[in-house]
């Protein structure tokens, strides 16, 4: 089968209004796999984040940058130029700001019927809150994930922004691209996505909501099989301080790790019994502080006892699984983890270094057909 060097989604157009978080990396994920992806951003504006802009901004690999003033005359049309050769648009903006800039989802499937038009924000479009300020963590709160994680006598720990903005808003609004990419080839009709990540954070859970359902798991956090209150489903500490994570949930799994450890203790036998759960998780924990992480790992690591290190940032770049994986790349001395997933034929290649806001500007106008008089008036009103 031959190999190509375009990822899956070469020939596709997208229109990124960059926003923080989240879009981008709704963004990056598209680019990743071969999409042109042109970041849009406000000329003379000053990021949040000073990393912004620079070869450290991850999120913002493998694009071209333009930066342009909207308010300036000849700024929304220049725009909306582009948008009318694009395939998509993606925007992470509170409900209403598109429309006050002039580039509602009307306004711009007026000129493309097929744009695909991809809004993500934390509460969605409409409902009570949805002009409301808010982040990850509030997300997450609302869609009840986070209430189930954590220990039962501690407030719920914060996961990073992972779940909710990159897994419930970004990945998901990548997803929603795609879909709504896959039946526009059918209907030769774009449509507008709205991403809410209070959706997406609620539809994570959905395994929890059978499992609740069907009894197999209750409301109380640190209680559950999968929440760290099994001792077989849980991280622990080791004679050099740092940590390795179980996860023998399978008896056969279990009954494995047993033999390794040297858990002959007969109370290990009442696997499942959660009301013995806090003496087990005792026992196994004495057992495990005995060896350094290293000396586990050289006992447990590739065989079926549902074992890992708990690696730091470093030590996950270095590790022989994720090397041979190619899991991590660098670009520009900066190690990040490189696209996924993997394909057998459409290999994306590794993605362009980061640009600067304005980078592109003239270069992308000229590729998209404007006309040098176009971008000459655009230069003199100050839009470019």
């Amino acid at each position: 089968m031959a190999e190509s060097k375009k990822g899956p989604l070469s020939g596709i157009r997208i229109i990124e209004m960059v926003g923080l978080g989240p879009g981008p990396f709704c963004a990056m994920m598209l680019a990743d796999m071969g999409a042109e992806v042109i970041r849009i951003q406000s000329k003379g504006s000053k990021p949040t984040f000073p990393v912004l802009n620079t070869r450290f901004d991850v999120m913002a690999r493998g694009r071209r940058s333009m930066a342009i003033n909207l308010k300036k005359p000849g700024g929304v049309e220049a725009l909306l130029k582009l948008i009318e050769q694009a395939d998509g648009l993606i925007e992470g903006f509170r409900p209403g700001v598109m429309e006050r800039l002039g580039l509602s989802p009307e306004i711009c499937q007026a000129r493309n019927p097929k744009l695909i038009y991809g809004r993500m924000t934390g509460w969605g479009q409409h409902g009570p809150l949805a002009q409301a300020a808010g982040h990850d963590l509030n997300y997450l709160a609302l869609s009840g994930a986070l209430h189930a994680m954590g220990q039962a006598d501690a407030p719920p720990p914060i996961p990073l922004n992972l779940v909710a903005d990159f897994g419930g808003g970004g990945m998901m609004l990548a997803f929603g691209i795609v879909c709504a990419l896959l039946e526009s080839k059918t209907s030769g009709k774009g449509q507008v996505i709205d991403a809410a990540m209070t959706d997406g954070s609620a539809l994570l859970t959905a395994m929890f909501c059978g499992f609740r359902a069907g009894g197999l798991w209750n409301n109380q956090r640190h209680a559950n099989f999968l929440d760290g209150a099994a001792h077989y489903y849980d991280n622990y500490r080791c004679a050099d301080g740092k940590y390795v994570s179980i996860g023998a949930i399978e008896p056969q799994f279990y009954a494995l790790l047993r033999e390794k450890i040297g858990a002959t203790d007969a109370a290990f036998d009442a696997q499942n019994d959660s009301k013995q759960w806090p003496a087990l998780k005792e026992k196994i924990a004495a057992i495990f502080i005995t060896k350094t992480r290293d000396e586990w790992c050289t006992l447990l690591e590739g065989t079926d006892a549902c074992f890992a290190p708990v690696l730091d940032w470093d030590e996950a770049i270095a590790h022989p699984h994720n090397r041979a994986r190619g899991t991590f790349i660098e670009i520009d001395g900066v190690n990040q983890p490189a696209p996924a997933p993997h394909f057998s034929r459409t290999h994306p290649p590794v993605p362009a270094s980061v640009a600067s806001a304005d980078e592109h500007t003239v270069s992308i106008l000229q590729d998209w057909g404007i006309t040098p008089d176009h971008i000459a008036a655009l230069q003199e009103s100050g839009a470019i």
